[in-house]
C-alpha cells in the first residue's frame, strides 16, 4: 500500500499528529513532497495558518488569502486523508505531484476535496506551489436511450 511504503500515517489521527508536529514546530523538515502534503493537511485540521502559509511557495506566497484559509480551517471538522499517488517528490527530487484525498465535514455536509498539488524544493525545503482539483469523469450511459414511445424497460410492455 502506497501510505505504508511512505510512512505517512494517514489512517490514525493520533500517529499523523505524532508525525506532523515536528515539522509544524520548525523542529524537522520533511525530506519529500508527500510529507509536507500530509503535514499541510495536520495544520488545516489543527488551525496552524503560519505554518501553511510559510510552507506554501515564496513567489506565490502573496496570493495565500490568510483569512479565508483560516476560516476554511476552523469551519470544517477534517475526517481524513487518503495520499493517492506520488510523482517524484523524493529527498533527491526538486519537483513533486501528490495526489490526495482529504474528507471533511462542513454545513452539515460531508465532502471531498480530491487534488493534485505540485511542490518545489527550493534551498532544500520542499514548498507547496499549486494544486488543481480533480473532477471525476462524467457518468456515460452504456446503452442506447429510452425514448418515450419506446417499450418502458420496467417490462411492463407500456410505452415509457
Amino acid at each position: 500500500m502506497l501510505r505504508a511504503r511512505m510512512n505517512i500515517p494517514v489512517g490514525d489521527s493520533d500517529a499523523l499528529e505524532a508525525f506532523a508536529r515536528p515539522f509544524i514546530s520548525g523542529k524537522a523538515q520533511p525530506a519529500t513532497a508527500a510529507e509536507l502534503m500530509a503535514s499541510r493537511y495536520f495544520s488545516y485540521a489543527t488551525g496552524a495558518i503560519d505554518y501553511l502559509i510559510a510552507t506554501h511557495a515564496p513567489d506565490t506566497r502573496h496570493n495565500v488569502d490568510r483569512a479565508e484559509t483560516e476560516k476554511w480551517s476552523k469551519q470544517a471538522e477534517w475526517q481524513g486523508l487518503e495520499i493517492v499517488r506520488t510523482d517524484k517528490g523524493g529527498p533527491d527530487d526538486s519537483t513533486g505531484e501528490v495526489e490526495f484525498i482529504a474528507r471533511y465535514r462542513r454545513d452539515e455536509a460531508d465532502h471531498v476535496h480530491h487534488e493534485r498539488s505540485q511542490f518545489k524544493r527550493v534551498d532544500g525545503r520542499w514548498f507547496f506551489i499549486d494544486g488543481q482539483r480533480v473532477s471525476h469523469a462524467p457518468v456515460v450511459r452504456s446503452g442506447p436511450k429510452v425514448g418515450r414511445n419506446d417499450p418502458c424497460p420496467c417490462g411492463s410492455g407500456k410505452k415509457y
